[in-house]
């Protein structure tokens, strides 16, 4: 299974870039903001560190040998400063790489001396330990470091998150406007890919966006008209080959049976198969967009197709499964369920069942004939407009447009028709109708 490291949505990749923006951003500007206010910090830092050394040595001095160990416990402790003696033949912790640590280190040599020993660590007490002597005795000097090291600003992560929300909410509504009219579009799209005409796009404020909806507004109006143009012709068309039709049945019924009765049958069964074409091929243009959606017991539908079926002189095998009603368009999906039984019939070798099911999204209803199936190379392109096969499942003539229409259908349900070859033989038509459209 391939993971996506990127969400697919537009909305979702925006939001996102505009978060990672921002946290560049942010941990960009800590940086630089870092860079340029480490030196003075760094410089302030050191003259506090030279002068506590400075006061502390001149303290030192100007008072007398035995009152110094009285005067360092005194100064011990003011200001969380302390002083010691120092033996310098210690073991002592070089500073760590810290730029900071290593520019106070620094700018301190500078004032102090080179010969001046800093360590941020000694005898495990932390804090900034300088070294100073005064004649023959060395000190130490040690500076906590609450006031060498600055605290970490949290406030400045409350401030980014605030300005972070700020921006992605901002950036949530620009890339909202932007996306519900791509949905709207897309939506459009997909009726209009179902055979349905789409209402009419909203212009919008963006201009671009107004472009590209006015542009399918019009390509959507051009396709209805052209359908519409598409439905009259061959409406009249129909029109005009029926009437000679009518008058050619009339004519052949009038023939003597003495003489012609062998010449009537075939001629009948002609114009009969010339009306079925003409009828398919208006079931095809008109189609059924306009029928309204109604909640409808599926096995109620079977039924009915089962009686009709059974008028009509065919025993057909129906297995019904528990009662659920759907929301479908009933003429259209009749028709669909006419069309693959009338296959079936005229495909196979005259069994024919019927079988529906429920399973957690779909009500699949299958058409299993005992006919000889089709090559797998063809199942798709039977269910283009006009496609026939050079086989045995040819011979029973038709237009070709029979499971072109039940596929259309399909996909005005939101469902699909798959053609199966049975592995016992036969083919069947598998009908899947989703639960909920």
């Amino acid at each position: 299974m391939k993971v996506r490291l990127l969400p697919e949505t537009l909305l979702a990749r925006v939001m996102l870039l505009i978060a990672v923006l921002l946290a560049i951003g942010q941990i960009a500007s800590l940086q630089i903001f870092e860079y340029f206010e480490r030196e003075p910090r760094a410089q302030a830092t050191a003259l506090q560190a030279v002068t506590v050394v400075n006061y502390t040595r001149a303290a030192l001095i100007a008072s007398q040998d035995n009152l110094r160990q009285a005067l360092l416990s005194e100064i011990t402790g003011k200001e969380g400063v302390r002083v010691y003696y120092a033996d310098f033949m210690e073991e002592i912790k070089p500073l760590p790489a810290d730029p900071f640590i290593n520019m106070v280190a620094e700018k301190i040599r500078e004032r102090l001396g080179v010969e001046t020993i800093i360590t941020i660590n000694h005898y495990g007490i932390e804090g900034l330990w300088v070294s100073f002597n005064i004649g023959l005795d060395d000190y130490w000097v040690v500076i906590p470091r609450a006031h060498v090291e600055r605290t970490f600003p949290w406030q400045w992560l409350g401030w980014g998150a605030l300005v972070l929300a700020l921006s992605l909410a901002g950036g949530y509504f620009i890339a909202a406007r932007i996306n519900r009219p791509l949905r709207l579009l897309m939506n459009a799209a997909d009726r209009l890919r179902h055979g349905e005409h789409p209402e009419k796009l909203p212009e919008g404020s963006f201009a671009e966006l107004r472009e590209v909806n006015n542009t399918f507004n019009k390509m959507a109006d051009s396709l209805a008209e052209l359908d519409a143009e598409r439905t009259l012709i061959l409406a009249g068309v129909s029109h005009d080959i029926r009437t000679p039709l009518a008058r050619l049945r009339l004519a052949v019924e009038m023939l003597p049976d003495d003489s012609c009765a062998h010449y009537k049958s075939g001629m009948v069964e002609d114009i009969s198969d010339m009306n079925n074409i003409i009828h398919q091929f208006l079931d095809f243009v008109k189609g059924v967009e306009g029928e309204p959606t109604q909640m409808v017991d599926i096995n109620e539908l079977l039924q009915a197709m089962h009686d009709r079926q059974l008028r009509a002189g065919r025993d057909l095998v129906v297995q019904l499964a528990p009662t659920y009603v759907v929301p479908i368009k009933p003429l259209a999906m009749q028709r669909l369920l006419d069309n693959l039984v009338g296959n079936a019939y005229a495909y196979g070798r005259g069994h024919v069942r019927v079988a529906s099911r429920i399973t957690a999204d779909y009500i699949v209803i299958s058409v299993f004939d005992n006919g000889p199936g089709i090559p797998e190379t063809h199942v798709e392109k039977l269910l283009r407009p006009f496609e026939r096969l050079d086989t045995a499942r040819s011979n029973a003539g038709g237009s070709g447009l029979g499971l072109a229409i039940a596929d259309r259908i399909a996909k005005l349900h939101h469902g699909k028709l798959e053609l199966i070859n049975r592995p016992e033989g036969g083919l069947e038509a598998r009908l899947s109708i989703p639960i909920k459209n």
